[in-house]
Order: C-alpha cells, then sequence, then structure tokens
C-alpha cells in the first residue's frame, strides 16, 4: 500500500511514501497537526498513487446507537464536499482514535468500534468511494480492521513508532509542519479552568446580563452597546500586546490576569449580538491579529457554566482568526468546539465547513475589508450587518450545506435544538448566530 502525501508547507513538491498500516497510523498527527483524542478521522485519496486530499475529525459518538447515521453524514459530508472542490476520491482512510476506558484493554476498545468502523466503510462503500484501511489507534498500539494477514496484523496489534523517528517525521520536520500535542491540549486552552474565579465571573455574567439584555433588545440602545463592545475589545487587545512573549501555557494566565471579571463579562455579553460580532471579524490580518486571537481564547475560557453556549461566539472568531492567518488545525478545534457548544450557531458551521474543504479564506477577508472600508467612508449605514455567515454566501464560500440536523465534523451528533425565544433571562441574550 503506497500513500504519497503532499505537505501544504515550505515543500510542497516533496513526496513522502507510506508502505502500509504502520506508516499510515504513523502519519495521523502530521496531517491533522495534532494528536486527535477520541476522535474519528476520515481521509479522502485521489488518484492511482493514493494523494491525500480532504480530511474532516469528529468526536467519537458515546451512544453506539448514533454509528449508523453519523456515519453516513460524514461519508457523504468527505465524498461530497471532495466533489465540490472538484474532485471525487478514489478511496478513503479512517482512523478510529481512542483511549481505553478505565478497566478496558486497547484490543477491547478496537473491538468496542468494530460496528463503528464497518459502518463507516459501508457508509463510504454505498456512496461508491471504498476505504482502503481502517484503523484503530488506542492504547499506544494499532490494529487493521482491513487487513486479515496475522503476520503484519496481529490479534495484540501492532506498537506505533517512538515519536520523530519515522520517516514522516524527518520529512515533516523539513517541511515545517509541527505537531502541536493532542487535541486535548489544544482544547484545554479555550475551556473555562476550575477553581473559584468562576462563580466571581459567573456573577460579572449575571449582572452584566441584567444590564445589557433590555438595551440589546432595543434597537438604538442595541447600536450603543456594540459601539461600546468594540471599544472595549480594542482597549483590551492593546493591554494584551504589550504584555510580554511567554509559553502558551504562561501566555494564557498572564491573559487571564490581565481581563478583569466584569470586562469579560461585558464582551462576552456584548458579542451575543451578531453585527457586533462581524465587526469584530474584521481584526483577521496584521498587527492585530495575534492580539484578537489572545482576546477571544480569553473570553471563551471565560464562559464558565451556566453560560458555556455564549463560548460560541468567541470560539468562533478564534477559530476565523485562526483560519484567516494559516493555523487550520487550531481553527477546526476552535470552530468544532463552538459546534459542541451550539451545533446551531451558523457562523461557525460555515467556516468549518470552509475550512474543512480547503477553501481559500482571503474571499471572506475580502469581503469584510469591503464592509469595513464603506464604513470608512460612509457609505451603506447597514454596513455592519454583513454578519459573517451571509458573508461567506454571499461570496460563495459554501455552494452547499449539508442537510438540516445533520451531524458536522466538530458538533455533537444526534443533538436536537428546538426553537428558542431571543432572550434568556437573567443569563443573558444570544441575539444572532
Amino acid at each position: 500500500m503506497n500513500k504519497h502525501h503532499e505537505p501544504t508547507g515550505p515543500s510542497d513538491d516533496q513526496q513522502i511514501t507510506l508502505r502500509g498500516p504502520a506508516e499510515l497510523a504513523d502519519a495521523l498527527p502530521y496531517l491533522m497537526g495534532f494528536h486527535p483524542n477520541d476522535s474519528v478521522v476520515m481521509v479522502a485519496l485521489h488518484g492511482g498513487r493514493g494523494r491525500f486530499g480532504g480530511r474532516l475529525r469528529l468526536g467519537i459518538p458515546q451512544s453506539a446507537h448514533e454509528w449508523p447515521s453519523v456515519a453516513e453524514q460524514l461519508a457523504e459530508c468527505l465524498i461530497k464536499g471532495s466533489e465540490r472542490r472538484g474532485g471525487r476520491p478514489d478511496a478513503i482512510v479512517v482512523f478510529l482514535c481512542q483511549d481505553p476506558a478505565e478497566g478496558e484493554s486497547g484490543r477491547q476498545t478496537m473491538e468496542r468500534l468494530r460496528p463503528f468502523a464497518q459502518r463507516l466503510r459501508t457508509a463510504c462503500g454505498a456512496l461508491d468511494v471504498p476505504v482502503l484501511e481502517a484503523l484503530c489507534i488506542s492504547g499506544d498500539r494499532f490494529w487493521s480492521y482491513v487487513c486479515p494477514d496475522a503476520r503484519c496484523c496481529p490479534a495484540e496489534g501492532n506498537p506505533l513508532a517512538m515519536q520523530g523517528t519515522s520517516v514522516m517525521a524527518a520529512a515533516a520536520a523539513y517541511a515545517g509542519i509541527q505537531v502541536r500535542g493532542s487535541l486535548r491540549e489544544m482544547e484545554a486552552r479555550l475551556v473555562p479552568r476550575p477553581g473559584t474565579e468562576g462563580r466571581e465571573q459567573e456573577r460579572a455574567l449575571d449582572a452584566a446580563g441584567s444590564a445589557l439584555v433590555p438595551k440589546l433588545l432595543d434597537e438604538e440602545s442595541r447600536k450603543e452597546v456594540g459601539g461600546t463592545t468594540l471599544e472595549l475589545a480594542r482597549r483590551l487587545m492593546k493591554r494584551l500586546g504589550r504584555a510580554p512573549a511567554a509559553t502558551p501555557s504562561m501566555s494564557d494566565l498572564n491573559d487571564d490576569r490581565l481581563i478583569g471579571d466584569e470586562e469579560a463579562a461585558a464582551l462576552i455579553l456584548g458579542l451575543q449580538d451578531r453585527e457586533t460580532r462581524d465587526r469584530a471579524a474584521e481584526w483577521m490580518e496584521g498587527p492585530e491579529a495575534q492580539s484578537a486571537l489572545r482576546l477571544w481564547r480569553a473570553l471563551a475560557r471565560r464562559c464558565v457554566a451556566p453560560y458555556e453556549e455564549h463560548a460560541a461566539a468567541p470560539l468562533t472568531l478564534a477559530g476565523w482568526v485562526s483560519w484567516s492567518t494559516g493555523d487550520e488545525p487550531a481553527a477546526r478545534v476552535a470552530l468544532g468546539l463552538a459546534l459542541r457548544l451550539d451545533p446551531g450557531y451558523t457562523f461557525a458551521q460555515l467556516l468549518h465547513e470552509a475550512c474543512n474543504q480547503g477553501l481559500d479564506p482571503e474571499t471572506l477577508r475580502r469581503c469584510l475589508r469591503g464592509e469595513r472600508g464603506a464604513r470608512t467612508v460612509g457609505r451603506g449605514h447597514g454596513a455592519g450587518r454583513v454578519a459573517g455567515a451571509r458573508s461567506v454566501r454571499a461570496q460563495a464560500i459554501v455552494r452547499r450545506r449539508t442537510r438540516p440536523g445533520s451531524g458536522r465534523p466538530g458538533s455533537a451528533p444526534g443533538r436536537r435544538r428546538t426553537a428558542r425565544p431571543r432572550v434568556q433571562g437573567r443569563r443573558g441574550t444570544r441575539t444572532g448566530r
């Protein structure tokens, strides 16, 4: 089995031949940019030599009852998305990555997930695209659901290659491709930390909600709140930008200390307004992009219970800035978390789908630049209403949406949202998607 990976880094002309399940398993973190914990990953293959194409990731559904529908949705999403980019896959590789549960061995994990692997193979086959290989990675070992030869794929599995020792690792280092760590570690930078600060932040969010909800329901007051929110965001971005550089973990701690609970609460509530959020999305390039990204991450970490769903806005902004600045792995993680919290969040849906399809973010950047320029010269008083979602549609960034209610990479399959009013009582308001 020979597969050729053409990295998206500095050495696009370099080809790497992967021979067999072992090298495919070793290549997965380099394909994704991180180690995908508790995930199903599907990668499209193109041409007779198996060039890697589109890929998607989704958390493995906990309930086996969801596996048939999720398998169909994932197969359709990857195949149809590849077709929209101009090339139907010739084959697919499937990875199921999950650490053993307590008291469970890696082999038992593999057997437990076998029906899901079979569902995925059947769903792809029903669309006339075969699954060339399906691997389970668990407990630092891997198994093939496809290869029947016990000489190369024994029942006890094969150990993963030592990190950094494979041909793929050497080629990735040469090409400038980095593995950030695990998905779990990347998500930890975007979720609230436990502790007493959570209670203080909750009280600040309660107070901000009581003050801002009535204003967000009035057109004139809403515009005033939007202006105040953006001005506060600009001040905090400058404050963060003046902080000295540090390691990612220390940088996050420093950023959290630099933002007060009341400031964070006002921004979190203000960003629930769609127009305000879309104006904030204009900070997506140049010197302001990094400060904006740090701010959105810090706000996501402040969305403590029962305000978890309010993190969809800052997470989507973090995903957008990451994608805009070329960090696709971080973008997928942030957008996936946003959809896990709110599967119906339209802006995150469209950005995540566009990112997974490998589309160029420059189309949306041009649209946002145009809206900012139009406001600057005083044309079109409704320029702020462009909204990220509508801009994406207008520029045909996403040509076709998956069917309503379908699972999306990074979303929570099987979860159904019912219609709800725009105001959620004292817990704040969420006036746009």
